[in-house]
């Protein structure tokens, strides 16, 4: 099978998932490519996601690695069996990488978690409030470049759009609700926006008020997208250089504990939503 130059997150993950199995069980490359009949190089470079694992070899390795978890291991088949064309395949080449993996990992989460500082929650942001958001990055984007990111972003949102929505729950701090992204006009039709989405029976939306003071994670944004298993689970965070991905286990505890604290300290749903309200009649 040929080599991927540029491997996405997901199949990076199954890699991954699989090294962790096999150095489980104490087994070397060695023995891997002995079971699959294929050169040791092969296993390391499937293990990094650079050349394709089959539905029929996870089984193999699964089987003989002896992990007596069926469900994961029938989670993990279902990653390899995976041969979709997603939408945002339309974007390789003209975004970066980490936007597909993004979009992707949104697309394939069984629940989705968000947290939000600074800006209100990418899925639910409108097209002038993303258009905003892109055009005061570093260094600055063309008009093309904004426009293809904000359309992207938009096309995103479908995961809660389309016949069998994803659950979606998200925190959005107030400082989000007052920063007048794209000004006065832009910011309130936001606002609305957010309360007219937050009525969706498969959409949570919370607001963490100023009052709650200082809170676990405020650096930065959050998304959290359970898996069909827990051992599946991802973390994506923001960073200047790109979106950071994590799925090991201290990682998972770590983040599943922040997005417990918010659950304590945010506003109930129906007063998050009166809260954006009256936060929108103020502008």
């Amino acid at each position: 099978m040929p080599t991927r130059p540029t491997p996405t997150e997901r199949q990076k993950r199954l890699g991954a998932e699989l090294k962790k199995m096999r150095i489980a069980a104490g087994a070397t490359t060695e023995y891997a490519a002995g079971l699959l009949g294929i050169d040791r190089t092969k296993i390391s470079n499937m293990e990094a996601g650079v050349r394709q694992f089959t539905p029929e070899r996870v089984r193999t390795l699964a089987c003989n690695y002896e992990c007596a978890d069926e469900p994961y291991v029938n989670a993990l088949i279902h990653m390899a069996s995976a041969r979709d064309r997603g939408w945002w395949e339309q974007y390789r080449g003209t975004l970066p990488q980490g936007m597909l993996d993004i979009a992707e990992l949104e697309w394939r989460a069984v629940r989705l978690h968000t947290m939000q500082v600074v800006h209100v929650p990418g899925l639910l942001q409108t097209e002038d409030y993303a258009r905003a958001v892109f055009g005061a990055v570093l260094p600055p984007l063309s008009r093309l470049e904004v426009e293809l990111r904000m359309t992207h972003r938009m096309q995103r949102q479908q995961v809660l759009e389309r016949a069998t929505p994803v659950p979606y729950v998200g925190y959005v701090h107030e400082a989000a609700l007052r920063m007048h992204v794209g000004g006065t006009k832009v910011m309130r039709a936001q606002l609305e926006h957010l309360c007219s989405m937050s009525e969706r029976e498969h959409i949570t939306l919370r607001v963490v008020p100023v009052e709650s003071g200082a809170f676990p994670g405020a650096g930065h944004a959050i998304l959290y997208a359970e898996g069909s298993v827990p051992q599946l689970d991802t973390v994506q965070l923001d960073s200047a250089h790109g979106p950071d991905f994590m799925h090991a286990g201290a990682q998972l505890a770590k983040y599943r504990t922040h997005l417990s604290w918010m659950d304590g300290a945010a506003l109930p749903a129906d007063r998050s939503r009166d809260f954006i309200h009256s936060v929108a009649r103020q502008l």
